[in-house]
């Protein structure tokens, strides 16, 4: 066994591969400290072999190298400024151009601009979702005599209650002892105690909860009233509180209109909204060839092409494929 010190110090040994000069050489900027400090590679393009590394991101360096080595026919780079300037000055004669993962995530982008701007077109592919049935009588008694006002927290706070909850019953079920449920899930031995002795995570919440009042309480007529009429907004509803003399934070109010919210209150289990595809989800499909596209998303892709009249889907054989 040796030291790794042992090995980079025999590496670091090794003598330098030789090179001649490339006929094709790319460019470009390594961080050894980044948003500080930069450095600049290059490499031969065509073998692939880094040739050197300068310690600095900067045209007259750049220039330096390219003069001490002569007859460099083609200069791969990005759009940086200082490369542009640094390589026609110290290889006036080289032509230049982009390397393959720059021009694809430039038409990557452009695309996407371009996709951004129909949005809306997007948007139409949706089908109209159809309206929920209405509750049985007997299942809104039922579900009203479960939940009779929301006395419970909404939100990430009871889901980690009850995901804590299911994880300690869990454990007492298999025979751990509370030291070591706390050890496995980092809480104190007490809040491992309380978990496991309440039978449902709601079961640690009573009398917390329950019955409390709260300053928007003689709001709440009105807050009903406005999300009635289709107002959901929590900035619009606490200006509007504001100017009716109310004195609360918009968390205070975004929480407590969560549980009024019509969707939260309705009975059952309502279907998740429908969203459009977004722009670069839209991107990737158009990008990606077809080949290697999932057929669920090449039956989202087909509609998009007849949505904008001066759209075409280009031919399979046509498609790039995607850069290693």
């Amino acid at each position: 066994m040796i030291s790794r010190t042992t090995v980079l110090r025999l590496v670091m040994a090794l003598p330098e591969p030789a090179w001649a000069t490339p006929r094709v050489l790319g460019i470009d900027g390594f961080a050894t400290r980044k948003g500080r400090r930069y450095g600049t590679i290059l490499v031969d393009c065509e073998t692939h072999q880094p040739l050197d590394l300068l310690a600095d991101r900067d045209a007259d360096s750049v220039a330096t190298w390219l003069r001490e080595h002569p007859g460099i026919e083609i200069i791969c780079r990005d759009r940086a400024q200082v490369f542009a300037d640094g390589a026609r000055t110290g290889a006036p004669n080289a032509q230049h151009c982009a390397d393959k993962w720059h021009v694809w995530h430039n038409l990557g982008e452009a695309l996407e601009r371009l996709v951004s701007r129909h949005r809306a077109l997007l948007r139409d592919l949706l089908e109209p979702a159809p309206e929920p049935p209405e509750p049985a009588p007997e299942t809104a008694q039922i579900a009203e005599a479960e939940n009779p006002a929301a006395p419970f927290p909404q939100g990430k706070f009871l889901d980690r209650l009850r995901d804590t909850h299911a994880a300690v019953r869990a454990q007492v079920e298999q025979g751990l002892s509370l030291r070591e449920i706390a050890r496995r899930l980092s809480l104190g031995r007490n809040t491992v105690r309380k978990y496991a002795r309440a039978a449902s995570p709601e079961a640690m919440l009573h009398g917390q909860w329950q019955d409390r009042t709260s300053k928007l309480d003689r709001f709440k007529p009105y807050l009903e009233q406005r999300m009635a009429e289709g107002c959901t907004n929590v900035s619009r509803l606490h200006r509007e509180l504001q100017e009716r003399g109310a004195h609360c934070s918009y968390s205070t109010l975004r929480d407590y209109i969560r549980p009024l919210r019509p969707e939260r209150s309705a009975v059952g289990n309502t279907p998740p909204i429908a969203r459009p595809p977004s722009p670069g989800t839209a991107t990737g499909w158009i990008t990606r060839h077809p080949d290697h596209l999932p057929e669920d998303d090449q039956q989202q892709l087909k509609p998009c092409w007849p949505a904008h009249p001066n759209s075409r889907p280009p031919p399979a054989t046509s498609a790039p494929s995607r850069p290693s």
